[in-house]
C-alpha cells in the first residue's frame, strides 16, 4: 500500500526521460483510450478529451508554431483561465521544444504586458477577455487569441484555434535545458522569473508519484490557477502521466464547486486554506441543522471513523460511514492537497476526522514546486512534512532552539532568475538556495516553520516573535482574516526598545470577538502577547495562491491608519 492508503501503480518510469516533450508524448500514447481532460461552463458539459485528442491537437499546435517560426529554446507565454486549451497548448509547445512562459491572468494589463516583455516570449496565448482589456499587443511578439469569436476584429492577432495541418516535429530536448519561466514576483518591482529545467520537473514529478501515485479513472479537479507551480505540476504533468482526468469548471462560484465535485465524482484536489475553511463552514452548518438524536449519531460516527483511521486513511470506511459528508463532495474525494499559505493543524485535523485528509506541504516557485509534504501514515498535520526525494534542506545558523533559515539545494532546484544577475547572488549561498523562510527540524525529520527572516519580531525582552506562530493562537476568534505585526514595523519610531505586537483584523469587532481575542491573548507566553486590536475594512492582499502579501498589507495600513486607533 502507498502512503496515500491505495494500491500502487507505476505506469511509466519518468526518470528514464529526458524532458517533458518525450515524457508527455509517450503518455499520450500509452493513455490514448482514456479520458485526459473533462471541462464545465456551469451545469453543463463544454467539452471532453481523450489521450488521443490531446495528442492530435497538440501536434497542430506544434505544426502551427514551427510553421510561423518557432525554434526549440523559443518562448511561448500563456495568459488563460483554467481550461483544456491551456495543458493541450503547454503540451504542444513542449512537443516543439519550445519554453512555457505561464503568466498570470489575473493580473492587470501592465502587469502582464511588463512580464511579457521581460521573458523575450516570441509567442503569446491569451484569452479572448484578456485580449480585450490590452490597449495594444505586446512588442515583438505573435499572438494567439483563445475563444475569439470567427467574425471578430483581431488586428495583427490571430484564433488560437485556427491551426494548421501540417506536420509537427517533436524536438528533443535535454534534462538541463530550459523548460518553463515562472514568475514568483515581480510584478510590481524587479521581475522574478524563475528558470526551471525539464530535468527539475521530472524529479519533482517522481518524487510526488511515488508517495501520491494516481491512476486511470481518478479524477482531479483543477481550482488553483494553472500558471500556479502547484496546479503546473498536479493538475496537468502528474495526471496526463498517469492516465488521470483534470476537471475544469470555467465559473468557481460555490455551487458551481459543489457540483462539478459530485457530477465528476473528484478523487484529488489542490487547494489553498481559505477554500477548506469555507468548506468547514458548509459542514459545520449541515451538522448544526441536525435534531439532538441525529447530530449525537453523526458525532459518534466521526468519532468511531476517527479510531478506526487513526493509522492511516480508510477511504472505503469513511465513505460509508459518513455517507452523507462525502456524497455532498461527490463520494469519491480522497485527497486534498494544501499548500501556499498557514493551513491550521486544527483544521486539518477536521477534515482527517470526517476521512477527507488534507496534505499539507512546504514549497516554492524556486524549487519546481515542493520542498517537503506530510504523509498520511501517521497523519501529521503539525509539520510541512519530510524532504521529498531529490532535494537537500539544511537549517542555516540555527539558534539555540533549533530555528534556522531554510535552504534547498537538489534537482529540482531553479536554475536561477532569468536576466537577474544580483538577484541570483542574493538568492544563492555556496550552491544552496536562500529561502528566507525559518524552521526546525523535529526528532522524526519532520519540517516545522516558524516565520520568515523579515518578519521576525523582537520584542523587549529580547524574545524573537515569529509572526505565524502568533497568529495561528487566534483561529478562535471567528474573524475572516487576521495578521500580527510589530507595532515599529506598521509605525516606525527608529527605536530598539519598546517594541508590541499589534494584531489586524478585517472586519468589524463585536463584544464576543473582543472576549475571544482576551482568551486566546492570555494563553500565549507574555512575549507573544498582543498589545492592541486595529480593524481593517478591505481584503488582505494576497499573491494568486493566496499567500498574505505582509509587507503591501503593512504598508497600507501605514497610509491609511495611525497609532491611536489601536484598541488597547
Amino acid at each position: 500500500m502507498t502512503s496515500a492508503g491505495l494500491p500502487k501503480l507505476v505506469t511509466m518510469d519518468v526518470r528514464g526521460y529526458p524532458s517533458l516533450g518525450a515524457l508527455l508524448r509517450d503518455a499520450l500514447i500509452m493513455h490514448k483510450g482514456e479520458t485526459l481532460l473533462q471541462s464545465y461552463r456551469r451545469k453543463r458539459t463544454a467539452s471532453s478529451w481523450s489521450g488521443l485528442d490531446v495528442q492530435r491537437y497538440a501536434e497542430r499546435v506544434t505544426a502551427t508554431l514551427q510553421d510561423q517560426g518557432l525554434e526549440p529554446g523559443g518562448r511561448v507565454a500563456i495568459l488563460a483561465e483554467n481550461q483544456p486549451l491551456w495543458l493541450v497548448t503547454a503540451t504542444g509547445v513542449f512537443f516543439a521544444g519550445g519554453v512555457v512562459v505561464p503568466i498570470d491572468y489575473k493580473l492587470s494589463p501592465e502587469e502582464q504586458q511588463a512580464l511579457i516583455g521581460h521573458s523575450a516570449a516570441q509567442f503569446v496565448v491569451v484569452d479572448y477577455g484578456i485580449w480585450q482589456a490590452w490597449t495594444e499587443a505586446p512588442a515583438g511578439a505573435k499572438v494567439w487569441v483563445l475563444g475569439a469569436p470567427e467574425d471578430a476584429a483581431l488586428g495583427d492577432a490571430r484564433r488560437a484555434e485556427d491551426l494548421c495541418d501540417g506536420p509537427a516535429q517533436h524536438r528533443a530536448r535535454a534534462a538541463t535545458d530550459l523548460a518553463t519561466i515562472v514568475y514568483s514576483s515581480g510584478t510590481g518591482g524587479t521581475p522574478k522569473g524563475c528558470c526551471l529545467s525539464h530535468g527539475a520537473y521530472l524529479a519533482q514529478l517522481h518524487a510526488l508519484l511515488g508517495r501520491f501515485p494516481m491512476t486511470p479513472g481518478d479524477r482531479y479537479f483543477s481550482i488553483l490557477p494553472t500558471n500556479h507551480a502547484i496546479d503546473f505540476m498536479v493538475g496537468f504533468l502528474g495526471p496526463f502521466t498517469c492516465g488521470a482526468t483534470v476537471v475544469h469548471q470555467r465559473t468557481l462560484r460555490p455551487e458551481f464547486i459543489r457540483w462539478t465535485m459530485q457530477e465528476s465524482a473528484v478523487t484529488h484536489m489542490a487547494v489553498v486554506p481559505l477554500l477548506l475553511e469555507a468548506f468547514k463552514r458548509t459542514i459545520d452548518e449541515r451538522l448544526d441543522d441536525l435534531d439532538g438524536w441525529r447530530r449525537t449519531a453523526a458525532d459518534a460516527l466521526v468519532d468511531v471513523n476517527a479510531r478506526l483511521t487513526v493509522r492511516a486513511p480508510w477511504h472505503a470506511v469513511s465513505s460509508r460511514l459518513l455517507k452523507p459528508i462525502h456524497d455532498a463532495f461527490g463520494g469519491k474525494l480522497r485527497v486534498l492537497f494544501c499548500g501556499g499559505a498557514y493551513t491550521d493543524p486544527e483544521l486539518c485535523r477536521f477534515f482527517y476526522r470526517l476521512g477527507l485528509p488534507v496534505v499539507v506541504g512546504y514549497g516554492l516557485t524556486e524549487a519546481c514546486t515542493v520542498v517537503t509534504v506530510n504523509a498520511l501514515r501517521p497523519y501529521r498535520p503539525d509539520s510541512v512534512g519530510s524532504v521529498v526525494e531529490g532535494v537537500e534542506v539544511r537549517l542555516f545558523e540555527r539558534d539555540d532552539e533549533g530555528v534556522g533559515e531554510v535552504q534547498v539545494r537538489g534537482s529540482t532546484v531553479m536554475l536561477g532568475y532569468l536576466d537577474a544577475p544580483d538577484l541570483n547572488e542574493e538568492a544563492f549561498m555556496d550552491g544552496w538556495l536562500r529561502t528566507g523562510d525559518l524552521g526546525r527540524f523535529d526528532a522524526s525529520g519532520a519540517l516545522h516553520l516558524v516565520g520568515r527572516q523579515r518578519d521576525l519580531i523582537v520584542t523587549s525582552g529580547g524574545k524573537n516573535v515569529y509572526p505565524q506562530d502568533v497568529e495561528s493562537a487566534f483561529s478562535e476568534l471567528g474573524a475572516e482574516e487576521w495578521a500580527v505585526f510589530a507595532h515599529n514595523y506598521l509605525w516606525p519610531r527608529n527605536e530598539l526598545t519598546g517594541e508590541e505586537l499589534v494584531l489586524v483584523v478585517r472586519g468589524e469587532m463585536d463584544d464576543a470577538m473582543h472576549a475571544a481575542f482576551s482568551s486566546c491573548n492570555r494563553r500565549l507566553p507574555d512575549f507573544k502577547r498582543v498589545s492592541g486590536v486595529l480593524t481593517w475594512s478591505d481584503d488582505f492582499p494576497r499573491t494568486a495562491s493566496m499567500k498574505l502579501k505582509r509587507m503591501a498589507l503593512a504598508e497600507q495600513v501605514r497610509d491609511a491608519c495611525t497609532p491611536e486607533q489601536v484598541r488597547r
